[in-house]
């Protein structure tokens, strides 16, 4: 029991809530502009909370009696004698305060609850966040939608509130200092920028469905000039304008440049019909350009750091500059390439890139792609002067298996699996290597296999169903698709099946323990039977259309099969 009391302990104080800081002092700053059906209303919501300490309403030149019912409601009010805008009514209720936190709450609220304003302040009790801004149940405003969404994915890309022009907003008093408060609408997406500037953490806040007066479509125009306004001069002090503008430019200039060596590198090594020089020419030309460039960039990156440092730029440069990085790591990908294929040879350097094979199969085995190769030629192990590694892909290229003898320039050869950490090596001892002339290093694309082992009698391991190893015994050849499967029946039993060349009118024979049991004269689509021992042995054959490189030997050479019970 006492190991269950220690992981509760632990949970609980995982889980344990954060508390709230008791000994902060709030105000609510109410801007109000001819409110006077509903300012008293959000004033008395306020008031059931108990640990707000102040409330303040700003009258901004109010005609109706805005100013008297928020008096008869219990708010402290401070009046404009004319209309200034509801940035310049934050500003002075921020003023006259001098409270730790401040939150900002519309007058014109239909719907308020405590619970609502609780959702803007507790994350700042709590430490959570510096600012909170609100996001509410209804459709995006026009303005949001049409003008502030999209200028500022253009100018300040790394922030996505869902709505940056919420309205209702609380701060701490120590980071409102470093605002710039706006005198009129556009004094809300002015904090968020200059926050997102300044580093400051902002929390984005679900407070439900509002309800309030929908603004007439004069008032919205007007909102719209002052959203752009802010946003614009924001981008213009921040200098996002030089981002997207000279910024902008040099990394389409970078970009063309990497491009181009690129290109110049691609023609080079990988278009036969470019000459040589016009792929150099390109490469030279796409260097300096991006050289010229990557440069000014770097310079100009760096000044706009030291002016306006902080994680937030970080994030919109990255991206910004994403295009030209994803450039910057292909042509890396691809000098890397190339450095992986570089020999020296005395005063000469060879560069030979070999690609991958993307292999795509068209029969109906289990395989649908496949990418296999390149390999890597290098020297036997000691003591495996008869031994040949090669590749799990390789072998299924060559149709052989492991256990697979191989006859080259009449010695045997075992096929054996490679070694640990050695996927794309092929282990040739040195006979095989001057037969095949082949050297150490050289990388051989899964295609150009077959020519190297082209000619090479192979003795493959046919394991039948009844687990007893028989053997098949082909040449390798350049494929081709007249190939057949085959099917070997025991006394009515299937005891196995495999595929291959067979040429038609060719005679095969197939032995059993050393000895010849029978041959037949191979047709297309037909089958022979094999009586030995008081045994039937039928092989029936099908055509198909599919490729392989396994042409079966014939009378002349030996058995095509060799069954072993």
């Amino acid at each position: 029991m006492s190991w269950m009391l220690v992981i509760l302990v632990f949970l609980l104080a995982f889980f344990k809530p954060n508390k709230l800081n008791k000994d902060l002092t709030i105000s609510v700053i109410i801007p109000a502009y001819n409110e006077e059906d509903t300012v008293a209303k959000v004033v008395n919501v306020i008031k059931k909370i108990s640990y707000i300490d102040e409330i303040v309403v700003v009258d901004d030149g109010s005609t109706d009696n805005t100013a008297e019912n928020a008096k008869k409601a219990g708010a402290k009010v401070i009046s404009h004698d004319t209309n200034l805008g509801k940035g310049a009514a934050i500003k002075t209720g921020f003023k006259k305060t001098d409270s730790d936190i401040i939150a900002f709450i519309d007058a014109d609220i239909y719907n308020l609850t405590p619970e609502k304003i609780e959702t803007i302040i507790i994350p700042i009790l709590e430490g959570k966040t510096e600012i909170t801004k609100t996001k509410f149940a209804r459709e995006s405003g026009r303005v949001t939608e049409l003008t502030a969404k999209p200028l500022l994915k253009f100018f300040f890309p790394e922030i996505t509130f869902e709505q940056p022009l919420s309205g209702q907003f609380a701060a701490k008093r120590s980071v409102l200092k470093k605002m710039s408060f706006e005198k009129d609408y556009g004094v809300d997406v002015g904090i968020v920028l200059d926050a997102d500037i300044k580093g400051i953490k902002i929390q984005e806040v679900d407070i439900g469905e509002i309800e309030h007066d929908l603004s007439p479509l004069k008032d919205l125009n007007l909102m719209a000039n002052e959203v752009v306004r802010t946003i614009i001069d924001r981008a213009l002090e921040y200098g996002r304008v030089t981002i997207i503008d000279t910024i902008g430019s040099y990394i389409r200039m970078a970009i063309l440049g990497l491009s181009l060596i690129i290109l110049g590198l691609f023609a080079i090594f990988f278009v036969q019909q470019v000459p040589l020089e016009l792929g150099v020419i390109v490469s030279a030309i796409g260097l300096i350009i991006a050289i010229y460039y990557l440069i000014k960039l770097l310079i100009k990156s760096i000044k706009m750091f030291r002016k306006n440092p902080g994680k937030n730029l970080a994030k919109s440069f990255i991206k910004i500059h994403f295009p030209i990085i994803i450039s910057g790591v292909i042509l890396v990908l691809m000098i890397s390439t190339f450095l992986s294929a570089t020999t020296f040879d005395g005063s000469t350097i060879s560069i030979e890139p070999s690609s991958r094979n993307l292999l795509i199969f068209s029969d109906d085995s289990d395989n649908t792609i496949s990418v296999r190769g390149p390999y890597t030629i290098d020297s036997a192990i000691e003591n495996e002067s008869h031994i040949i590694r090669l590749p799990e892909s390789a072998l299924d290229t060559l149709e052989m298996g492991y256990g697979d003898t191989v006859i080259i320039n009449n010695q045997e050869y075992t096929i054996n699996n490679t070694r640990d950490g050695e996927p794309n090596i092929m282990r040739l001892p040195l006979d095989v290597q001057n037969f095949f002339d082949v050297d150490i290093g050289n990388v051989i694309q899964n295609s150009r296999i077959i020519q190297i082992f082209d000619g090479t009698s192979v003795h493959h391991m046919f394991r039948n169903n009844s687990n007893e190893n028989s053997i098949e015994n082909f040449v390798i050849h350049q494929k081709t698709n007249n190939m057949s499967t085959y099917e070997v029946f025991l006394n009515n039993k299937s005891i196995g099946s495999s595929s291959g060349i067979f040429i038609n009118g060719t005679n095969y024979q197939v032995s059993s323990n050393g000895e010849i049991i029978g041959s037949f004269n191979f047709e297309k689509n037909s089958s022979h039977l094999i009586f030995f021992d008081n045994n039937t042995l039928e092989i029936k054959f099908k055509d198909s259309n599919y490729t392989s490189i396994k042409n079966f030997i014939s009378s002349d050479e030996g058995s095509f099969l060799e069954v072993n019970f």
